[in-house]
């Protein structure tokens, strides 16, 4: 399956809701439920475009399926930087993620000079997302216990990364 990389417009509105409001997507991610279309607009002008770093995860027809991101640090952090996703439960188990996951990692290399570090931090339940940063070569380092609270529970979390020089050994 063809995938492609974009930032979000406010014209995605209407795909963003279909995805980002599947009680299946909210329940593993820490995406909320968008009450109005006013509501998810406001959030793509004020949280979505202005980051860094994120793209609308499309197929062919150009229409978000979902996202990936990726939050460079600053200061001394500047060396490392998480990445994060979500995509419309219809398309879990085609590998769209793993793909979109190996194709920001050679980018963000290459546009952060000084990013030797890619890490995701990832529900220890939710084992669909582990497996796409295995199937992306990042490794697991560790759990984060009691790291933050997803679904009004506090959760566990494992710590993946990927090293530039692991990206350049493979």
């Amino acid at each position: 399956m063809e995938i492609n990389l974009r930032p979000y417009e406010l014209s995605d509105v209407d795909d963003f809701m279909k995805w980002s409001c599947d009680d299946e997507v909210i329940s593993r991610s820490r995406l909320r439920h968008f009450t109005s279309r006013d509501d998810a607009l406001s959030y793509l002008k004020q949280v979505v475009i202005p980051r860094p770093w994120c793209r609308a995860i499309c197929l062919e027809d150009g229409k978000p399926i979902g996202f990936i991101a990726f939050n460079p640090g600053s200061g001394n952090d500047r060396c490392r930087g998480s990445i994060s996703y979500a995509l419309g439960s219809k398309y879990w188990g085609k590998g769209i993620v793993t793909k979109a996951v190996t194709m920001v990692v050679s980018t963000v290399f290459k546009e952060f000079p000084d990013v030797e570090r890619v890490q995701g931090l990832v529900d220890v339940e939710n084992k669909a997302s582990q497996r796409v940063l295995e199937k992306a070569g990042f490794q697991k380092e560790g759990i984060l216990r009691k790291y933050l609270i997803l679904n009004g529970k506090t959760t566990d979390i494992f710590v993946f990364s990927l090293l530039v020089t692991d990206l350049m050994a493979s």
